[in-house]
């Protein structure tokens, strides 16, 4: 179900488009849904329906899974009502599977023991016990049956003693749910169809309900405000950590990490506090991240280290460091980066769809986009590659053992000869033949007795 306005989050944006850990909340939910082997996924959406459906079917492409079947609650009128709407795209048969957009961390193994103990047969409740339920449809049982769910704002005071509440989901054998949901009322407090009152109904009926707690209480935490979602971040971040830790990573302070994705690490990998790891990274044995780094779809081969400020962005091409190399502080690499050993790039170099052979350095103010580099080049503080004319991309290629001095620029296409040298200051724009020095600007000239101009 995502279909709410989400009012508390004070934002235009739907609620289940808030992102936790880099991806909106129903991402999330999506993921583990689907990995239930359901025959359908359907999705129940309304406030900022087309934005919710856009993203939904976005994140299944790129997943490359089935895209949902959709259904537009409108107006909104309850969660009974919502359920209601998915009707006509429900099967006559097996069990349906009842999920919430915003409560992103359900895990699929919480949600397989409401379908085994549901086996078609019985409705299942997913509960929790809350020290303080407010809000939320209290669990209404004797023994381990459970005979009813009562709202929040219908309960009596001795019902708002109960501590035990329902979370949202629940299993049903999908031929009865049908039957239960066209016999909904809306005769309460609120005015609204209720999901919860098929308890009540499925209980007339003599039919068998219980509930199945959930061991983890982060897996039901549902997300109504800003600060909700920032509490629930930090809880999920503190969590990834303390499994990598586990895993002998060690990380400076556990409460300044942020992965937003998915991080595999070889073996005393050493990461300082503020790094946000997004996407897919790999970091090899011995690799080092210092503080404030912020790396994406990358591979960090052994002994790499990435000094402070570092910024690795290798979005769907990725990006590339390798064994023993160096990077940073301040550098940045782009889509398409590809170091090899023992390479140095230093602060405030920006590399682009570049491959740099071993023990090639770029160690200040650089530029090197659209490039083959050759091994052993040094590349000088200053100099770029013009690979851009205004219309198409265009490539360099310099040859191993070439010095590049400081301040110059390689207009593309040129090749750079193994072993030759570029003086500083040169454009050059045309091919150099190996071993030779090229030298391209204009003669030094002195004026003598020149006199600087002054103010009238």
């Amino acid at each position: 179900m995502a279909a709410g306005k989400g009012t508390r989050m004070k934002s235009r944006k739907p609620k289940v488009l808030h992102r936790l850990a880099g991806r909106p909340l129903i991402e999330h939910v999506l993921e583990t849904a689907n990995g239930m082997d359901a025959r359908r996924v359907i999705i129940v959406t309304g406030h900022g329906g087309d934005d919710v459906e856009l993203a939904c079917t976005l994140a299944s492409v790129q997943a490359r899974r089935p895209a949902p079947i959709f259904v537009r609650q409108e107006p909104q009128l309850g969660t009974g009502h919502a359920v209601q709407q998915a009707v006509p795209a429900l099967g006559d048969s097996g069990i349906t599977l009842i999920l919430n957009g915003d409560v992103p961390l359900i895990q699929s193994g919480t949600l397989q023991a409401l379908i085994d103990r549901c086996a078609g047969e019985r409705v299942v409740l997913l509960s929790v016990d809350m020290p303080d339920p407010t809000g939320y449809g209290r669990i209404i049982r004797s023994g381990n049956a459970v005979w009813g769910i009562v709202e929040h704002k219908d309960a009596t005071e001795e019902q708002k003693q109960i501590n035990e509440v329902y979370t949202g989901f629940m299993a049903v054998p999908t031929s009865v749910l049908k039957r239960w949901l066209a016999k909904l009322t809306n005769k309460n407090a609120q005015g609204e169809y209720y999901l919860t009152d098929i308890i009540a109904l499925a209980v007339k009926d003599g039919a068998d309900v219980v509930a199945v707690k959930a061991v983890d209480p982060l897996q039901v935490d549902g997300v109504n405000s800003a600060r909700q979602l920032a509490v629930l971040e930090r809880t999920y971040q503190t969590r990834q950590a303390q499994q990598l830790m586990e895993q002998g990573v060690r990380l400076a302070d556990p409460e300044r990490f942020d992965l937003r994705g998915k991080i595999v690490c070889g073996t005393d990998v050493e990461i300082d506090i503020n790094c946000i790891f997004e996407g897919t990274v790999w970091l090899g044995d011995g690799v080092t991240i210092g503080a404030n780094c912020i790396i994406s779809n990358a591979r960090i081969e052994a002994g790499a280290v990435i000094e402070p400020y570092t910024h690795i962005a290798g979005e769907r091409s990725g990006a590339q460091v390798g064994q023993n190399a160096r990077v940073g502080p301040f550098a940045r690499l782009r889509p398409g980066a590809n170091l090899g050993p023992d390479v140095h790039v230093g602060n405030f170099v920006e590399i682009k769809n570049t491959t740099m052979a071993g023990g090639s350095k770029a160690n200040h103010l650089a530029y090197l986009g659209d490039a083959i580099v050759g091994e052993r080049v040094n590349y000088g503080a200053g100099s770029i590659t013009a690979n851009y004319d205004g219309a198409n991309k265009h490539r360099t290629v310099i040859e191993a053992d070439v010095h590049v001095g400081s301040n110059s620029v390689l207009v593309a296409p040129v090749r750079l000869g193994a072993g030759g040298t570029v003086g500083a200051g040169s454009v050059i724009t045309k091919d150099t033949a190996p071993g030779v020095l090229s030298v391209a600007r204009g003669k030094q000239v002195a004026v003598e007795n020149w006199q600087r101009p002054s103010k009238n």
